[in-house]
């Protein structure tokens, strides 16, 4: 007999849009709600995980998040991204845990952002050596993204990792685009000397989301809204 989660990896061909994914949840059929999961996992997993600097605080803080979204999935009106209202609630829920324990110090930042160009460039492994060298060197860029100050952490995952543009990085955080150029560019500074140009690591795959814990996350969420529906936020 064919699982919930294997149902739903059945019908994920592409061509439902996560809109139409909401409104059929919404419709009583709950097992799609993995699509949604498996779609967005990896930038949930590193935008929480840039805030709290720990993986298993990740994971819970992703399990909280989703089941979050799911109880309040009805309040989704298509204003923004599905992407960018899920990541909202997850920086939401990361935020208010490190908060909770006094560990969360937002730099203050009053400096020119207009040095915001892109430094995917200087990541490429142009040479054979330098390919050779990236699997190693790449955890010495997730270190140095831990190393990161509050608030530059998250806006360099979101820009530099993730690829989300900057009104979708100010979105997703709640502060303002210059806010947010301020920051990326602050996080470029700390990096390019230290590490980033020395390594030739590649920026997009850090704190990657392989599929055991992929699957982990989606196992524990299904359990847990087993029970709920997606109007019991209202």
């Amino acid at each position: 007999m064919p699982t919930a989660v294997s149902t739903a990896r059945a019908i994920d061909n592409g061509d439902l849009t996560d809109p139409e994914i909401v409104r059929r949840v919404l419709d009583g059929e709950t097992p799609l709600f993995e699509l949604l999961m498996r779609r967005h996992n990896e930038r949930v997993y590193r935008t929480a995980r840039a805030i709290v600097r720990d993986e298993n605080e990740a994971e819970d803080v992703m399990q909280q998040a989703y089941v979050n979204a799911f109880t309040h999935l009805s309040q989704f009106n298509g204003a923004a991204q599905f992407s960018t209202w899920l990541t909202r609630i997850a920086v939401n829920e990361a935020l208010a845990r490190m908060r909770r324990r006094g560990r969360y110090e937002p730099i203050d930042l009053n400096e020119d952002s207009s040095n915001v160009e892109s430094m995917m460039v200087d990541l490429r492994s142009d040479t054979p050596e330098k390919e050779a060298a990236t699997t190693e060197l790449r955890g010495l860029l997730e270190w140095a993204i831990d190393t990161l100050p509050d608030g530059l952490r998250e806006v360099f995952v979101l820009r530099e990792v993730e690829g989300a543009s900057t009104a979708e990085t100010a979105a997703c955080l709640s502060v303002s685009e210059d806010v947010v150029k301020t920051r990326l560019s602050r996080a470029r500074a700390s990096l390019r000397r230290a590490v980033v140009e020395r390594t030739g690591a590649s920026a997009p795959d850090v704190f990657r989301f392989y599929a055991p814990r992929c699957d982990r996350v989606v196992a524990r969420v299904l359990d847990q809204i087993a029970g709920l529906s997606p109007f019991s936020g209202e």
